[in-house]
């Protein structure tokens, strides 16, 4: 049996625990997608240089639901959200479909 060498790595440390399970990875890569939509959309509007409530008054919502699209663990992300908020940055929203490394 092939010795696996030590990492503190903590992508390489799930990817050797989940191995070859579908399921698993399709569900973390679900939480990751989220977890990068959240951050952009944070990043995006600490750029910018706004509050939270200032991003919210401008795309007609309430801070709370800034609060809510850049929490990690939120599911709720849409596409027309995201307009609004690249709208209102002056930035263009760009969606992509890439090929899927595990079907190859």
């Amino acid at each position: 049996m092939a010795k696996t060498r030590k990492t503190t790595d903590a992508v390489r440390i799930i990817d050797r625990m989940v191995g070859d399970d579908r399921e698993l990875r399709a569900m973390i890569d679900e939480e990751r997608a989220g977890a990068e939509i959240a951050q952009l959309i944070h990043d995006a509007r600490t750029k910018a240089g706004l509050t939270q409530r200032e991003l919210a008054e401008l795309i007609g919502t309430s801070q709370p639901t800034i609060a809510r699209l850049e929490d990690a663990d939120y599911d709720g992300h849409s596409l027309g959200m995201l307009r609004r908020i690249a709208a209102a940055l002056h930035l263009r929203l760009e969606v992509r479909l890439v090929p899927d490394q595990e079907a190859a």
